[in-house]
């Protein structure tokens, strides 16, 4: 569905879900998450991808090396709840194993370019809990900037998020998007 240089992104399938479990029921990797899923949240989670496909036609999609044709990861745009509207946002969550190698930031950014210029959209964001701060560096690196912030409440804890937030027009007097 989509490529970039060294890897592809497709919508997630049942036959992903073990590698899916590798990212989601890690204790460190989903720290921003306060803790790692069990196998009934992971499925919710995979059944959640499929519905946004059906509904959206995009969601968060599996991110495949093109070198081994692993998962290593989920990265695609959902609609979001931010404050009283919905948003465009750019996701990722990756095997950490693949950490700090810029597959995230690879990803993300192919995932804005599919928002700008198949979705023809004026804006994407990335809502990323406050102290997530590689995954904020990730948004940065996206030509984002850090527009506001809000508190979400999810497994009875408060979670501060910030909202980074990256135009189409910022992007058109940069002559990043035709």
């Amino acid at each position: 569905m989509i490529e970039s240089e060294r890897l592809y992104l497709k919508e997630i399938t049942q036959q992903d879900y073990p590698a899916l479990c590798k990212i989601l029921q890690d204790e460190k990797t989903m720290y921003a998450y306060e803790g790692a899923f069990d196998d009934y949240e992971v499925q919710q989670w995979l059944d959640r991808q499929i519905c946004r496909y059906q509904k959206w036609g995009f969601g968060l999609w599996a991110v495949f090396l093109k070198e081994t044709g692993e998962m290593i990861g989920q990265c695609g745009l959902t609609m979001q709840p931010w404050k009283q509207r919905q948003v465009l946002e750019i996701g990722y969550l990756f095997n950490r194993s693949f950490w700090h190698r810029g597959y995230a930031t690879e990803a993300a950014q192919a995932c804005k370019k599919y928002a700008f210029e198949i979705l023809k959209a004026d804006e994407v964001c990335s809502i990323i809990r406050n102290t997530n701060i590689a995954s904020q560096n990730v948004a940065l690196r996206c030509g984002m900037v850090k527009r506001d912030i809000w508190t979400k409440h999810f497994r009875g804890v408060d979670m501060p998020h910030v909202r980074f937030v990256v135009r189409r027009e910022s992007l058109l007097t940069d002559g990043q998007v035709p």
